[in-house]
C-alpha cells in the first residue's frame, strides 16, 4: 500500500471571505482550498471546514459551536449561574463558558451536514474527506441540565450525528476527538458513542485524536499508551494521530493497537510557522515504518487542522508533506 497524503480538515479562512461571507463567496473559497491541495499533490482533500467559521468565536474554528448551536434541545443563551457551574467543572478552565446548555432531549434541529457536504463535493474530482466533531468532544463542552449522565448525553449526540453521516458519501469520513486524550478513563462510554456514529459511515472511517488546539495551544495532557484500550475498541479503518509536536518516542505504543487499524501519522507541526523540510518528513516516516512496519502507515498528515496558520505557511507545509512522502517512497 502506498502511503497517502491528506490533511486533518481545516484551512486558514481567506481574508476576502471574512470580509464578504456570502454563500457564493464561500463556494469560491472552498474551490480555492480544494485546488490548493490538488496543486500541492494531496491525495485526499478536505473542504477546509470554511462553512463552520464564526468570526465571533475563532478560537476553535467552529469545532464545537457549529454543531451544538444548531441542535434542538440545546441553547446558546446562558445565564451567569450556568457559566459558573460549567467553569467549576475540572478540565473546563481553558474555556470562559460552555458552548451551550442542554435543556431538553437533543435532536438534529437545523444541523444539516449532508447539505454542507453536497454544497462542496462537486468542486473537486479528487478523493474527498468530510470531517465532523465526535460525540465525546461535543458532550464535554456542554453544560448538561437534562440527561444527568455524561454517557447518555454523548449517545444522544451520537444518534444525531449518525443520522447525518448516513447520508454523506465522501471517500473518507473523519470524526475529530480532542478531549479523550486527557481523559482516558472515559474510554468505554466514549468508544460506545463514537462507534455508534462510525457504523453509520459508508466510506472509509477515520478518527482524529489530538491533544487540543485552542487558539494554537495544547489543552490536554496524557500519553498514547493510556489510550490503547480506547483505540482497540473502535470500529475504525484508520486513526489520525498527533506526533510531530510531541515527538516520536511513543510510536512503539501503536504496536499494541489492533493490526487491522491503519495509522495516520502526524508529520507536520501546525503550532509552528517553520516549514518542515522534505528530508525531515521522510525521516519521520522512516522512523514510524521501522517501528511499526510500512503496511501500518496508511496516511501522513499534519498534526491537526491548518486554520490558525497564515495561508502561505499552510500551503508550503502541504507541499513539503507531499515532497517528503515522495522522497521516502523514492518517487
Amino acid at each position: 500500500m502506498t502511503i497517502q497524503t491528506t490533511v486533518v480538515g481545516s484551512y486558514p479562512v481567506p481574508a476576502w471571505l471574512q470580509i464578504a461571507p456570502t454563500r457564493s463567496a464561500l463556494r469560491d473559497a472552498i474551490a480555492v482550498v480544494y485546488k490548493t491541495q490538488e496543486l500541492a499533490g494531496i491525495d485526499v482533500v478536505s473542504d477546509g471546514e470554511l462553512y463552520r467559521f464564526d468570526v465571533n468565536h475563532p478560537e476553535t474554528n467552529g469545532m464545537i459551536d457549529y454543531f451544538v448551536g444548531q441542535m434542538s434541545g440545546v441553547s446558546t443563551q446562558l445565564t451567569r449561574e450556568e457559566i459558573r457551574a460549567f467553569r467549576s467543572t475540572p478540565g473546563n478552565e481553558y474555556r470562559t463558558q460552555p458552548a451551550a446548555v442542554v435543556r431538553d432531549r437533543i435532536g438534529e434541529g437545523s444541523l444539516n451536514l449532508p447539505g454542507d457536504y453536497d454544497f462542496a463535493k462537486g468542486l473537486t474530482r479528487s478523493r474527498k474527506k468530510f470531517t465532523l466533531t465526535g460525540p465525546h468532544m461535543l458532550s464535554k463542552l456542554l453544560l448538561d441540565n437534562h440527561y444527568g449522565d455524561q454517557a447518555e448525553l454523548a449517545m444522544a449526540i451520537a444518534e444525531v450525528l449518525r443520522k447525518q453521516v448516513e447520508e454523506i458519501d465522501a471517500d473518507v469520513v473523519q470524526l475529530d476527538e480532542a478531549n479523550i486524550s486527557g481523559h482516558p478513563d472515559e474510554w468505554e462510554w466514549a468508544a460506545a458513542a463514537i462507534n455508534h456514529v462510525l457504523l453509520g459511515i459508508s466510506g472509509e472511517k477515520g478518527l482524529h485524536i489530538c491533544f487540543g488546539n485552542y487558539g494554537g495551544q495544547s489543552v490536554q495532557r496524557g500519553l498514547w499508551r493510556d489510550l490503547t484500550p480506547f483505540m482497540n475498541a473502535l470500529h475504525v479503518d484508520h486513526l489520525v494521530l498527533e506526533f510531530a509536536r510531541r515527538g516520536y518516542d511513543e510510536i512503539d505504543v501503536l504496536r499494541e493497537v489492533r493490526p487491522e487499524i491503519g495509522v495516520g501519522l502526524g508529520v507536520v507541526d501546525i503550532k509552528d510557522n517553520e516549514v518542515e523540510s522534505p528530508d525531515l518528513i521522510a525521516s519521520r516516516i522512516e522512523r514510524a515504518t521501522t517501528t511499526l512496519g510500512a503496511e501500518r502507515i496508511h496516511y501522513i498528515h499534519p498534526d491537526c487542522g491548518f486554520w490558525m496558520l497564515p495561508r502561505g505557511v499552510a500551503d508550503r507545509k502541504m507541499q513539503s508533506l507531499v515532497a517528503g512522502r515522495n522522497l521516502f517512497v523514492g518517487a
